[in-house]
């Protein structure tokens, strides 16, 4: 069976160039590629993850945390980072983080160990400062749906705090004053700036914000029934409940069915991400739309053009704004 040594020897050239070829790189002139092709399609050569490692001192795999293996949010992030790589020759590597701060830095230590050539991170739990000192390591990072003024261009994020305030401006703007909002956790920095949102659209609609019409949940659609329960006892007078996000609102609309209220004739519910699930329920939800799906493919991209040099056709940007994507759920009072 021949060897890349051989591949490098019959086309002679180095082989650093054989392994250039191997992954695609685009500074091979098209004349040196061709000769590296022909050398082995006439030794038969086949290559492997392992000889193209120990040629080019990469592995072709990059490793994505997330905070969970579970539901649409992070299946839209793993599939589209999955894609992008998948497309350049490129794998990936998926662990959890379980939102735990020791979980998250165990597994950043084992897509490490597993010689990943970049690190697309999903990361909540872990200090600002912690992720820093990563930036600055061997291995490039990049971060999703965080942002860290330090290192601003590693991070891809959305606006969240934009995010609360136009989910709550469209609810006021059908003339809601009773609104009620079921919060994420809010040790966690996207759940705090959506619900600083949210205070902002009332302040400025002259409403007052009043914390029997504030549950924090756990952004799992139980805490969205348990939130929807709660707020109707200590906030009766309530017609519309906003959401950070879409499992909490599809908990809160399955509450309000079991409670004998009609939606949205009798409450008007918001969600927040924009899931695939949001346009299947009924009545269709209204919600923020949270591009998760964009920012996977800008990071993959910036680890393709970072790491292994092939450019993207399109800028990377590394902020994305959120719009509100109106349905069936959101009514005039």
């Amino acid at each position: 069976m021949a060897t890349i040594y051989e591949v490098s020897e019959a086309a002679g050239v180095s082989l650093a160039t054989v392994s250039r070829v191997m992954n695609g790189n685009a500074k091979v002139s098209e004349r040196t590629r061709k000769k590296v092709e022909d050398a082995m399609a006439k030794l038969g050569y086949q290559p492997n993850a392992i000889a193209q490692s120990l040629a080019s001192n990469r592995t072709n795999s990059v490793g994505l945390l997330v905070s969970e293996l579970h539901g649409s949010y992070f299946g839209d992030l793993m599939s589209t980072v999955e894609q992008v790589l998948k497309k350049n020759g490129k794998h990936v590597v998926i662990t959890a983080g379980h939102v735990d701060e020791t979980r998250e830095k165990e597994a950043i230590e084992f897509l490490k160990s597993r010689r990943c050539d970049a690190l697309i991170l999903h990361a909540e739990a872990v200090s600002d400062d912690y992720l820093k000192s990563l930036v600055d390591g061997k291995v490039p990072v990049v971060l999703i749906n965080r942002k860290i003024d330090d290192i601003d261009d590693n991070c891809f994020f959305v606006d969240n705090e934009t995010g609360g305030y136009i989910a709550t401006k469209a609810v006021i703007e059908q003339g809601h004053k009773h609104i009620g909002y079921v919060s994420g956790p809010l040790f966690k920095k996207d759940a705090s700036d959506r619900l600083k949102g949210h205070k902002r659209a009332l302040e400025e609609a002259g409403i007052t914000f009043s914390e029997g019409a504030l549950f924090e949940g756990d952004y799992h659609e139980s805490s969205g029934q348990e939130g929807m329960q709660c707020i109707s006892e200590q906030f009766p007078q309530m017609t519309a409940l906003v959401c950070a996000n879409d499992e909490m609102a599809s908990g809160a609309m399955t509450a309000a069915r079991e409670a004998g209220k009609e939606i949205p004739s009798q409450l008007s519910i918001v969600g927040f991400d924009n899931v695939l699930f949001s346009r299947y329920l009924y009545p269709k939800l209204t919600t923020v739309d949270n591009p998760i799906q964009a920012m996977g493919e800008m990071a993959a991209h910036w680890v393709l053009e970072h790491v292994y040099d092939i450019k993207s056709q399109t800028p990377i940007k590394h902020l994305f704004v959120p719009q509100i994507v109106k349905r069936d759920t959101l009514a005039a009072v």
